[in-house]
């Protein structure tokens, strides 16, 4: 009878098995993470909370952690390949400041600074210097993911952050060269360690990017030709792991590869399909990646050394912000972005496991001074998403008290190059913003709402009370050094000759501007305008396309139509002699797509 039951259910066949611990993990991630987004929480503690109840420390429901977190760190690797897939080399070049001035000083000041600590408590110099150089390192799945939830990539603190955590990134190499030489530390030793960590990794990273220009389009372009979907995302799962493989064995981070392969993508017709095909990949990898980080976290450890856990915690977490927040001044920050990304960055991160991973093997620091270090990293990502949110509270006093207007030493401005400027941030100046931060593209705004302008500062936008219309405003805000102007004014009457003044004073600047309708659109378009789009026409165009492919006709067809319409409205005008309302660009476009089929019937 017993053996009969077992037929029918056998719970014990999955013990040990994988896909036991697979369904730990999705029963947790589904029943937690939607648990914290409703109560307004970010998910990123919600799969924090969910690892830590099923680790060994909490309910003990997965055994294998190791196995599990080799697999997780795949979900940096993916999101590092599609934050570089939003960025491009030009953009790298515009934040170098950011990266290698910013970054370099917050790794090596707050670095020096925790060694320091770590010394006057009574640590060997070897293990001062890896626990400066590992607490001061951030964590980029953490930070990047909130950006992400919180819609602030693109924003002056969330470029900030990314740029410091860029270079944390490139650190992480030197730190992983150092740490084993510190073992039976000499001057000499290290510094030709170093030295050919430097030389190694610099010639991986020329070579990965000068093949990965000359092979990667074309490979594309024959996946792409195959037309089958499973190889092209085979191919793109290739690329990523393949790329990141190489510079792991350069000795850079499998992570730094990845995001070296999102920049080649970038610059290819082939990218919006492949971030397509690996945003599942990356959210669930991510997912799991956050739920081993709170596997680490020993609940039964950190409640009976509650005080004292905390009391570390938050000094280190107060150590890194006001380090941070100093740094970020001197660079130009106004203090709510300086405030913001000391908050983003004031934990540890997750290289911190794989440094003191090999500190310990070094034998430079003991394993119980590693397990606490653990215990302290993790802690100090779990309490992220509160600092940031306090921090944010924060902010909005500390921006109701700062000045909105435009200054000549606004530093904040003084380094923005290729940005686009927007004039007027109402509900048509927001969406534009918001397209322009899925790539990434800063935006600089002027509104003269000042209600509007201080709520969306608090927000993390740059934006300024000033009139766009006004040349000496837009020079404030490098217009000489801005890609495009778009104006989103109300005043139609007198937007004509705002463009042709506009025009004569930024010859070289593209103007984009909205428009009431089809014929103030062509007067713009006279007037300087590299495009005028009239907002009734387009919103009616995409409504009577949406009800045409109801209907059953077929999409190139509308589209052909649209354009068409979209054509004739915006640039015809009436023949000599008849009504306005007499002109109908229903009639008109009509003829012309017979016109553009007699042509193409010719041609043949």
């Amino acid at each position: 009878m017993e053996e009969l039951a077992k037929l029918i259910w056998n719970p014990e066949a999955l013990h040990g098995a994988p896909i036991e611990d697979v369904l730990v993990f999705l029963v947790a991630a589904v029943l937690v993470a939607p648990l914290f987004s409703r109560l307004r929480f970010s998910q990123v503690l919600g799969y924090l909370t969910a690892g830590a109840l099923i680790g060994p420390f909490g309910l003990g429901m997965i055994d294998d952690v190791e196995g599990t977190r080799a697999l997780a760190e795949f979900g940096i690797v993916f999101l590092l390949f599609a934050i570089g897939l939003e960025l491009s080399f030009e953009r790298l070049r515009v934040m170098r400041r950011l990266v290698f001035g910013l970054g370099a000083a917050q790794v090596l000041v707050t670095g020096a600074a925790i060694a320091g600590i770590s010394l006057t408590l009574g640590f060997e110099m070897a293990g001062a210097l890896v626990i400066g150089g590992t607490l001061a390192l951030s964590s980029t799945a953490f930070v990047i993911q909130l950006l992400n939830e919180r819609g602030e990539f693109a924003t002056r603190h969330g470029r900030a952050a990314f740029a410091t955590l860029l270079f944390q990134d490139l650190a992480v190499v030197p730190l992983l060269v150092i740490v084993p030489l510190l073992s039976a530390p000499s001057e000499e030793s290290i510094l030709i360690g170093l030295g050919v960590a430097i030389v190694k990794a610099a010639v991986a990273l020329v070579l990965i990017v000068l093949m990965g220009r000359l092979l990667l389009r074309p490979l594309y372009r024959v996946m792409a030709a195959v037309r089958s979907r499973e190889v092209f995302t085979a191919m793109t799962l290739l690329v990523v792991l393949g790329i990141g493989a190489a510079t792991q064995m350069a000795g850079l981070s499998m992570a730094l590869g990845a995001f070296l392969a999102g920049l080649l993508i970038s610059e290819s017709e082939f990218r919006h399909q492949v971030e397509a095909d690996i945003e599942p990949f990356r959210n669930i990898l991510l997912g799991l990646f956050f739920m081993t980080v709170g596997m680490a976290i020993d609940l039964g450890a950190a409640f009976s050394n509650l005080g004292p856990l905390l009391l570390v915690v938050g000094s280190l977490i107060a150590l890194k912000m006001a380090i941070l927040f100093v740094l970020a001044r001197l660079f130009g920050l106004t203090s709510v972005a300086g405030l913001r990304v000391a908050a983003l960055l004031c934990q540890g991160g997750e290289f911190a496991f794989v440094i003191l991973g090999v500190a310990v093997s070094a034998q430079v620091i003991a394993p119980e001074i590693s397990q606490a270090l653990f215990l302290i990293v993790a802690t100090s990502m779990a309490l992220t998403p509160l600092v940031t949110l306090l921090a944010g509270r924060l902010a909005e006093k500390l921006d109701a008290a700062e000045d909105m207007t435009l200054g000549v030493g606004d530093e904040e401005i003084g380094e923005l190059h290729d940005h686009v400027i927007l004039g007027g941030y109402g509900r048509f100046g927001r969406t534009v913003a918001r397209l322009m931060d899925a790539r990434a593209v800063p935006v600089v705004a002027l509104d003269m709402d000042a209600v509007e302008v201080s709520e969306a500062r608090v927000a993390g936008r740059t934006i300024y009370y000033g009139d766009a219309s006004r040349p000496e405003v837009l020079r404030l805000v490098g217009a000489e050094r801005a890609r495009a102007l778009v104006l989103t004014l109300d005043n139609y009457k007198a937007l004509p000759d705002v463009v042709r003044q506009l025009r004569a004073e930024f010859p070289d600047l593209p103007i984009f501007a909205r428009s009431r309708d089809a014929k103030l659109a062509a007067e713009l378009e006279e007037a300087g305008a590299y495009v005028a789009v009239p907002e009734l026409l387009e919103a009616s165009l995409q409504l009577g396309a949406e009800v045409l492919v109801k209907l059953g006709l077929p999409t190139a067809e509308v589209d052909d139509l649209v354009d068409a319409f979209r054509h004739f409205g915006a640039s015809s005008q009436p023949p000599a002699g008849q009504e306005e309302n007499g002109h109908d660009p229903v009639i008109a476009a009509s003829e012309a797509l017979d016109r553009e089929d007699e042509k193409a019937a010719e041609a043949r």
